[in-house]
């Protein structure tokens, strides 16, 4: 975790000085649902910052990995439509990052055959996603769900990423990737056309890094437990300011009418507070003062208007997507087209040092 941390510190400095060129990311998410708050403050906001600076940038809309680890996968299509909705309304641009499907790239599915020669059974049980699965799990596991952290290499590898933004407890992840494509590169070195080894190669797959988050903020839901769709402690994106009232005004707080900020002995009313802090730019302590003695209702009073306000210009955005469908899903094409076709060379690139290229 340190080096992981200190790398992390260094590629950080890197794209602040604008040292950028030799980046690519892979970012995303599953399509579940739809993205709410925890989302945009984040992730989104970051992946747009990211972009902005100018570095490669493509964002997954992994949806084979939704029947992981569940049966019924809901409206799936739906979901990948509001998706693309909210990236392009918070700010992701098609002309300068690639939003793609990966159930529309026939490479990863191939190159996960391949990878899962490079890794042992033993080794996937290991991960503490797979393991968590397996402890809480009262169903048996599917195959996919225990070669998921292989799949996850398999996109990375495709985009040819070699920088992910990830968390804490994504490491581990990341990690599987690094050792696939170290083992592949050292199982199979690089080629030239004639078939010989290239001299000083750094192989054919990229060795990606984390790209840990540099200090951004982590809500909590609406019941001060961890934000998820699952839970319904959300406010979507796509929620209207009525329903935003309406989520905010049961939200957790405490019966001490004197609001402070005090993340550890009153975490409900602190996320609260950070909430409307991150739309407002106001420090949630200066927040906490100008309320007072005023009580969870004037809190959530606050909280409903800053959300409100500063969600208003990405729900109009979203409201104009969605009424043009076509150039939603024609902006999906086209990053598909655009991963197939770098999905296809870098296996290509595979199967020449696999000595698999037969000309047919």
């Amino acid at each position: 975790m340190v080096a992981a941390r200190e790398s992390s510190e260094r590629i950080w400095e890197d794209i602040n000085s604008g040292d950028v060129s030799r980046y690519r990311i892979l970012t995303g998410d599953r399509p579940t649902g739809f993205l709410h708050i925890g989302h945009y403050f984040g992730t989104l906001k970051t992946r747009v910052e990211l972009q902005n600076k100018g570095i490669d940038t493509a964002v997954l809309i992994a949806d084979y990995q939704v029947i992981t680890d569940r049966e019924n996968i809901g409206n799936v299509r739906e979901y990948v439509l509001n998706l693309v909705a909210d990236y392009l309304a918070a700010g992701i641009d098609p002309t300068r990052s690639t939003i793609f499907c990966h159930s529309q790239v026939p490479a990863i599915h191939e190159m996960l055959v391949i990878f899962l020669s490079l890794v042992t059974e033993a080794e996937l049980h290991r991960n503490p996603t797979v393991k968590a699965e397996l402890e809480a799990s009262k169903q048996s596991m599917s195959g996919l769900l225990l070669t998921y952290p292989v799949h996850q290499a398999a996109d990375i590898l495709c985009a040819r990423a070699n920088l992910v933004p990830v968390g804490r407890d994504q490491l581990p992840h990341l990690e599987q990737t690094r050792v696939v494509a170290k083992r592949f590169n050292k199982r199979y070195p690089e080629r030239d056309a004639a078939g010989s080894k290239v001299k000083d190669s750094r192989g054919v797959l990229p060795m990606a890094q984390a790209l840990l988050s540099s200090g951004g903020a982590i809500i909590l839901g609406t019941d001060g437990q961890k934000m998820s769709k699952s839970r319904h402690n959300t406010v979507e994106l796509k929620a209207t300011a009525d329903e935003t009232a309406a989520i905010i005004k049961k939200a957790v707080t405490d019966s001490d009418r004197v609001i402070t900020y005090d993340p550890v002995s009153r975490p409900e009313v602190a996320n609260l507070l950070l909430i409307a802090s991150l739309c407002t730019g106001e420090a949630p302590e200066a927040l906490a003062e100008r309320i007072g003695d005023g009580g969870g209702g004037a809190l959530k009073k606050l909280v409903t208007e800053a959300l409100n306000d500063h969600l208003a210009p990405h729900r109009d955005r979203r409201a104009e997507l969605m009424e043009d469908e076509g150039y939603l899903w024609s902006v999906l094409k086209e990053g598909n087209e655009k991963i197939a076709d770098l999905g296809a060379d870098t296996l290509r690139q595979m199967k020449h040092a696999m000595g698999m290229d037969y000309g047919l």
